[in-house]
């Protein structure tokens, strides 16, 4: 079967952001799969993402400008859906991005929201194609 089995973020803070993380992946309709001391499973359409403290960080910083990864997409419904989550985020731990250009920063065939929290971990909301 094609596609990812999981992704592992390593977040050096995981108590810090643990809600906002919860509120974005429970809204994309993941469901919380496992969870252990400093660290939590989230699974989806047969794959999963798991959020980790790890003792053995080489840098506490996640900076997505470097080598490594920039952002994780995710399939955010309905325009709509989307829409309604970018209003809500800022409550949550979210920082909307590229709001001048939301929701076409992606280009103008593109529905999306981005956001980042204070971790500096990215995400991208796309909307389901019309």
């Amino acid at each position: 079967m094609p596609g990812f089995h999981h992704v592992e973020l390593w977040i050096a803070d995981l108590d810090a952001t643990r809600a906002g993380w919860r509120w974005v992946l429970g809204r994309l309709g993941f469901s919380l799969d496992d969870e252990w001391t400093g660290g939590e499973s989230w699974a989806a359409g047969g794959a999963y993402l798991t959020l980790t403290s790890s003792p053995n960080l080489s840098d506490p910083a996640h900076d997505r400008r470097r080598a490594g990864l920039n952002h994780l997409a995710f399939h955010g419904g309905a325009r709509d859906a989307v829409d309604a989550l970018m209003a809500d985020a800022s409550a949550h731990g979210w920082r909307p991005l590229y709001v001048a250009r939301y929701p076409h920063a992606g280009g103008p065939q593109h529905y999306a929201g981005w956001l980042e929290n204070a971790s500096g971990f990215k995400i991208e909301v796309v909307a389901d194609a019309e």
